[in-house]
């Protein structure tokens, strides 16, 4: 989804692969096959780079700080993504900000788990601080039992343990900072999760305090400043009206992300073409929302050729934006979503059953969909 963005802007673009088959390297012409756990990997494909930058949080920081030290311009930088990275340093920075967090403790054992447990009430949220996402790395503990089968999670350390927030939905505030600390935010939106997974997006969020909307955005913005943030940045929040600020930080994502997907359609720049103006210390496209836009994530399902159903899908949407990402399906893997825009008058019930119908067409196959 970046390449397009590059090629209209005439950048030349790399990626390191993680295999000749995976969908980056299908629209990129360079896409060496690599490890970048590899530090002499890493070293090889910098070489000759402008800048070298992430579609995901999992790249070692001791390697980006050496590669940092041989003069590749890294963004953003590790300081900055050990943010993303762990989840215990991230609850401690957000903290020392005084941004809105949910009670939390790092815990060394079951018994320090449970201690937390009982003195915030339970259930808890308990996750390991790296490695997890779309649900992974997280459990909900009902009470002291549910803690004493979670022991072998401690096998790698400390782990985050959580209060389990009360809220009413869940919200994104995506931004983007260059180098030079320029920074811009999009309107913050309404995510929907299924299982774990972010499945709709309703961009902006219908019916949210205007306060709490420009408060979340503005907490979005001083992290990135604080953090030295370069690229887009989400921060995933849960909504808490008339308590505190309307809002606690969940977790923040440093790349584009999927909450983000709605403004390749939906604004004036996409999150895509931002990341490349900020990493590349360009000025900022502007973020204004071109309508109300619904995006809808589709998961692998039923229909292993997608294609087939193309012909129904966009037939049922002429106005829904599809965007296949030449994945092999699995079930429960992201392959792929759908935007749509409204037009006036139009209601957001209506661009979601619009979305809706086009992303199960593609998902369960042409013959399955009412």
């Amino acid at each position: 989804m970046m390449a397009p963005e590059a090629l209209n802007l005439g950048f030349e673009l790399h990626v390191l692969a993680e295999g000749p088959d995976v969908s980056a390297a299908r629209c990129v012409p360079d896409a060496p096959v690599g490890d970048y756990k590899d530090l002499d990997t890493l070293r090889e494909f910098a070489k000759g780079k402008d800048v070298v930058t992430f579609d995901h949080e999992h790249v070692p920081n001791e390697f980006l700080t050496t590669l940092i030290n041989e003069g590749v311009n890294i963004q953003p930088r590790p300081a900055a993504l050990i943010h993303a990275q762990d989840k215990l340093v991230m609850r401690e920075a957000i903290e020392r900000l005084g941004l809105p967090n949910p009670a939390w403790a790092k815990v060394d054992d079951v018994e320090a788990l449970i201690a937390f447990g009982e003195q915030t009430g339970w259930p808890i949220v308990l996750k390991t601080p790296r490695g997890g996402y779309d649900g992974k790395g997280v459990r909900m503990l009902d009470g002291i039992q549910d803690a004493k089968d979670s022991a072998d999670w401690f096998a790698n350390g400390p782990l985050l343990a959580e209060d389990k927030v009360d809220f009413s939905r869940e919200l994104s505030a995506l931004v983007a900072r260059t180098p030079s600390g320029e920074a811009k935010a999009w309107p913050v939106v309404h995510t929907i999760q299924v299982d774990g997974v972010c499945d709709e997006v309703i961009a902006p969020a219908q019916n949210i305090d205007e306060a709490t909307a420009a408060t979340a955005a503005e907490a979005a913005l001083r992290i990135a400043e604080e953090f030295g943030v370069t690229g887009v940045m989400a921060a995933e929040l849960f909504e808490t009206p008339g308590v505190g600020a309307g809002f606690v930080i969940n977790e923040l994502a440093m790349r584009p992300h999927n909450t983000g997907h709605w403004t390749m359609n939906g604004s004036v720049t996409s999150q895509f073409e931002q990341h490349l103006r900020a990493v590349l210390d360009l000025p900022l496209g502007e973020t204004r929302e071109l309508g109300v836009t619904v995006m809808k994530n589709y998961l692998g399902g039923a229909n292993q050729d997608l294609y087939s159903a193309f012909q129904a899908a966009l037939a049922a949407g002429p106005e829904v934006k599809v965007h296949a990402y030449g994945k092999s399906v699995r079930p429960g893997r992201k392959i792929g979503h759908v935007n749509v825009v409204a037009n006036a008058g139009q209601s957001v019930d209506e661009l979601r059953s619009q979305a809706n119908k086009v992303a199960a067409l593609i998902r369960d196959g042409a013959g399955t969909a009412n």
